[in-house]
């Protein structure tokens, strides 16, 4: 888990050509160091509790209860009941019902990732010179729970869907900010030689985080049957169980984000930069990029084709329960126990991937990964019709591939970090992949518009994984494997 040697300083490769590595990088400073595994565990740790956010919130819980019954009406819900044929016009009617309101939901989600994409590496270069990364994250973490408390007041009925939506992208918004600061926090509490096994760490802890979660929103406010309820006996009245569920979701984050934050040390403050004002922070970093553009392209262009694999990747997510109940059919019980063999399929592989990142390079693992995600989510498009049986095979092998995309992703560009810059370059890397995290919710929902039907969805996040692939083969793998 983490490099307990010890060595002399490190001499420092001198800065490379244009189109070479930009050095130091962060992470080479860490060369020989001996990291204490509780900052390791502690920083873990938030990504355990980010599950709340990630798995019950975006995928396969609320955003699911914002787009079913409960937000079509009650009028159009009773007449599909009551109407045999599943060709007739009231299943029509409903179809298209919540058709769009996925795509209005989809809308949401890419107007929160414009936002994102415009603050993101600001804030991140700030922190970096300021010494104040694990105060944001603090204040970042600290929203997300109170936008996730406050869907407790999303009723289940029309005409709260538009909060609904509201309350889940603002949530989005700061989740992607804190995570900009967890990530440049990698750096800290890795090494050269285990950088790929503890950015794996925090993945694997985040969908093991989920399973436990999830096991108790299903065996005590969901229930194993849609008429058997949970053990606890709530009301599903109005939604009341899945309100509940998100207060639990929000002490969640809370109580798993304390640890990172009463362990992890803060950064020190870089009075080399000069402090400016906000909106000047936008001349520096556009400074900064033309510098690292120079220095490191290969850097920016992972950066780039990054940005397109990872909006792919995080769309498979947030529309998987949607598709599961929409397209497959899937109960409530059924998408969140989906949801729990999904999690233990994804962290089951990206422990194993950090290994495999460690020995032979994160690019290698990305790019397997891409070639099977884009496998297997064309397999889940044609297999549409065959029922519930398809989408089990189908999405449990797009969760085989996600974790170690997204943990290889993250090691990487740790790996290529100029120091004391990872606030600002992770803070680039939510940008760029929020520049165009429009894309695949605008696909999707747009595929949906057009075609009519949910599952013409997955075509739209297939297309945006295909291109990250073909943007990611001309990239370099920097400085080879460390061992």
């Amino acid at each position: 888990m983490t490099d307990m040697s010890t060595s002399a300083s490190p001499k420092l490769p001198p800065k490379s050509g244009p189109t070479g590595e930009l050095h130091p990088a962060g992470l080479d400073l860490q060369e020989g160091k001996k990291i204490p595994r509780r900052f390791v565990v502690a920083w873990a740790f938030w990504d355990w509790g980010g599950a709340a956010f990630n798995a019950v919130i975006t995928t396969f819980v609320f955003t699911v209860y914002l787009t079913s019954s409960y937000f079509v009406g009650s009028a159009l819900t009773a007449a599909r009941d009551g109407e045999s044929d599943i060709h007739g016009s009231a299943h029509r009617a409903y179809t298209a019902a919540q058709a769009g309101l996925t795509a209005q939901l989809g809308f949401g989600l890419a107007a929160a990732g414009i936002i994102v994409a415009l603050i993101a590496p600001v804030l991140g270069q700030r922190t970096d010179g300021s010494g104040r990364r694990k105060r944001w994250l603090a204040i970042n973490t600290g929203v997300v729970v109170v936008m996730t408390a406050l869907m407790f007041f999303v009723e289940g009925k029309p005409a709260f869907f538009l909060l609904g939506v509201a309350l889940v992208s603002v949530g989005t918004v700061f989740y992607e900010i804190a995570t900009v600061n967890y990530n440049a926090m990698l750096i800290q509490v890795s090494t050269p030689k285990t950088v790929g096994k503890v950015s794996g760490l925090g993945w694997g802890a985040g969908y093991l985080g989920g399973i436990v979660l999830l096991l108790f929103v299903l065996l005590g406010l969901v229930g194993l049957t849609a008429s058997s309820g949970g053990f606890l006996g709530v009301s599903h009245d109005n939604g009341l169980n899945i309100r509940l569920i998100a207060v639990i979701a929000a002490l969640w984050t809370l109580v798993f984000s304390l640890p990172i934050l009463l362990t992890v040390p803060e950064i020190s403050g870089d009075d080399r930069r000069v402090k400016v004002g906000f909106f000047r922070s936008y001349a520096v970093l556009v400074r900064d990029i033309v510098a690292l553009w120079k220095e490191s392209r290969n850097t920016v262009l992972f950066l780039i084709s990054s940005a397109l694999f990872r909006d792919g990747l995080v769309g498979v997510f947030t529309f998987g329960g949607i598709l599961a109940q929409g397209t497959f059919g899937f109960t409530s019980s059924q998408v969140i126990i989906f949801a729990i063999a999904a999690n233990v399929v994804a962290g089951i592989s990206t422990f194993i991937s950090g290994a495999f990142d460690d020995r032979f390079g994160a690019k290698p693992v990305i790019m397997v990964s891409l070639v099977g995600l884009i496998v297997a989510g064309l397999g889940v498009f044609f297999a549409h019709d065959l029922g519930q049986n398809a989408f089990w095979i189908g999405g449990l092998l797009l969760c085989l591939f996600v974790g170690p995309a997204q943990s290889a992703s993250r090691s990487f560009l740790a790996r290529v970090t100029p120091a004391g810059r990872e606030g600002e370059v992770f803070g680039l890397y939510a940008t760029t992949g929020r520049a165009v995290s429009f894309l695949a919710p605008l696909l999707f929902s747009t595929f949906i518009a057009i075609a009519g039907a949910q599952y013409w969805g997955i075509l739209g996040i297939v297309i945006v994984l295909a291109l990250g692939l073909a943007l990611l083969i001309p990239v370099r793998a920097h400085g080879g494997v460390r061992r």
